[in-house]
């Protein structure tokens, strides 16, 4: 059988499989990889027939192969990555928002920018999100305290394993309950085993709620400098990766070398001054990284 491990506590891992949620064990094997099976795996398993235990329904078998996997926090599959922004309270900053995103793109996963509390914000600030990100990557306005924007996003995450990223206040456990319908999920079915020990610690989930499957964790909420050549970035920033092969040389990293067509199409407004900056800080980060 094959199915998706919404979470994993105390040695079990619930997988969900056509509608009904299994609890397993992993075999040694994974053990002996160095493999852990996560949150988000997509995995083959067999059923325990005619066990005489019933602490658990099957074994996991096989993980199948990741599209990403990550440590903090620790989930695997991520297809689509959601970074919210508030407008206000506390004010966006772009910079981190364009870091989450060469995170999002670097691991291979399908980026939507989400904007919330709009309420609070200024047309102009509103427009400066549209102007930038707009040709770039879906863009949902969102209040979700009213519920505004949920839509929109709802029809963007559908049939797609979603987390949502962000700094600390900007309202992702909010856009998680209002889309979750108050943190619906299939492992209702087996809370009494999951709950064995009385373990409170914060795990990594993954929640089901009809067709949208959505990440709750304890992480995603800050950014770290990836560790990658810095000559790997402009690839994660789309509209410079469209002129690979225009600058005069072909190792450029269109900071300082001449006819760069990079800073052209900063200079003509081709390529935003802000998404540019962003760049330019990133990869002066990454170069001073490898420096040491």
């Amino acid at each position: 059988m094959r199915g998706v491990i919404l979470k994993g506590i105390g040695g079990f891992y619930y997988v969900l499989s056509e509608g009904r949620v299994y609890a397993c064990k992993a075999r040694g094997i994974f053990r002996k990889l160095g493999m852990t099976p996560l949150a988000g795996d997509k995995v083959v398993f067999s059923l325990e027939e005619g066990q005489v235990r019933q602490d658990f329904d099957g074994t996991i078998d096989e993980i199948e192969e990741r599209l990403n996997c990550f440590d903090r926090p620790p989930v695997a599959n991520v297809e689509t990555m959601v970074i919210v922004m508030a407008a206000r309270d506390p004010l966006p900053s772009f910079g981190l928002l364009d870091r989450f995103i060469v995170s999002s793109e670097r691991a291979g996963a399908r980026t939507v920018v989400c904007v919330n509390k709009t309420d609070l914000a200024e047309p102009a600030l509103l427009e400066r999100f549209r102007r930038i990100y707009t040709p770039l990557y879906p863009l949902v306005f969102m209040n979700a305290e009213r519920g505004e924007g949920e839509a929109a996003l709802r029809d963007l995450l559908r049939g797609s394993q979603a987390a949502l990223a962000g700094p600390s206040g900007v309202g992702k456990s909010t856009i998680a309950n209002l889309l979750l319908g108050g943190s619906v999920s299939l492992t209702g079915a087996v809370s009494a085993k999951s709950l064995r020990g009385r373990n409170t610690t914060r795990h990594s989930e993954l929640f089901v709620s009809g067709d949208l499957m959505i990440f709750d964790t304890p992480g995603f909420t800050s950014f770290e400098e990836p560790e990658m050549d810095p000559a790997e970035l402009s690839s994660y920033f789309p509209e410079m990766a469209a002129l690979k092969g225009r600058c005069r040389f072909d190792d450029c990293a269109h900071m300082d070398e001449p006819d760069c067509a990079v800073r052209q199409a900063v200079s003509e407004g081709r390529v935003d001054r802000s998404r540019y900056r962003s760049y330019r800080d990133m990869y002066t980060a990454l170069r001073e990284r490898r420096q040491y």
